[in-house]
């Protein structure tokens, strides 16, 4: 008897201290079942993206898909959602022309229920007009980050390889400076203009990698 009042007081006792602590962190279930597979993948890399590279995923998120940071922010770090939950929510809301805070405040609502019934709820079906529309989007992401793709385009992306700035570009599509690549044109970045004759008639800083020397 003793030892089950015991163990009736210390589970007692747990619950008091569980009851008093703030209401933090709820952990979003992270569940990219859109009825999509390339946007299922784009999720999953954008996810691991976000995780590995705050700053530019922030930004992102700010900058293009219009969402306060201090939404992002609260988001992540507060009510512990995965960066692929908040990008797709912020996706959803710009397919739509909506603030992200209504898509935050309707997932919430049911988090179990994932994001593929959600946009279905709101009217982004696989196929649809928005649906391509979210497509695009994602592959504007990219090519801000820069690895530049295509919708539907099948690939998969390393963001431990293909870091901010690493990839085949970056916003815009024009190319990073960095090592050198295997071009058969010679374009190898950061070439240009470095000793005489790299622009074909030795004029310094206006070559390309192209020319010999050789008028």
């Amino acid at each position: 008897m003793k030892a089950l009042r015991a163990t009736v007081l210390a589970a007692s006792l747990g619950w008091a201290m569980a009851c008093s602590l703030p209401a933090i962190a709820q952990t979003v279930g992270y569940n990219i079942r859109t009825g999509d597979v390339w946007v299922d993948t784009r999720l999953g890399e954008i996810n691991d993206y976000g995780r590995r590279y705050r700053d530019p995923f922030v930004s992102e998120m700010t900058g293009y898909y219009g969402a306060p940071r201090s939404l992002v922010l609260d988001l992540l770090d507060r009510r512990g959602w995965a960066p692929g939950d908040v990008y797709f929510a912020c996706s959803i809301a710009r397919a739509l022309g909506i603030p992200c805070v209504d898509v935050v405040q309707r997932y919430e609502r049911n988090p179990g229920q994932g994001w593929g019934n959600l946009a279905k709820q709101m009217g982004i079906k696989p196929g649809s007009p928005a649906f391509h529309a979210l497509k695009k989007g994602a592959a504007g992401t990219y090519d801000r980050w820069g690895y530049p793709i295509r919708v539907d385009q099948r690939i998969s992306v390393d963001w431990s390889k293909h870091g901010p700035g690493q990839g085949k570009g970056a916003a815009g599509g024009k190319p990073q400076a960095g090592p050198a690549r295997n071009d058969p044109a010679g374009h190898g970045p950061g070439n240009a203009g470095k000793g005489p004759g790299n622009g074909g008639k030795g004029n310094p800083g206006k070559g390309n990698g192209k020319g010999n020397g050789r008028d």
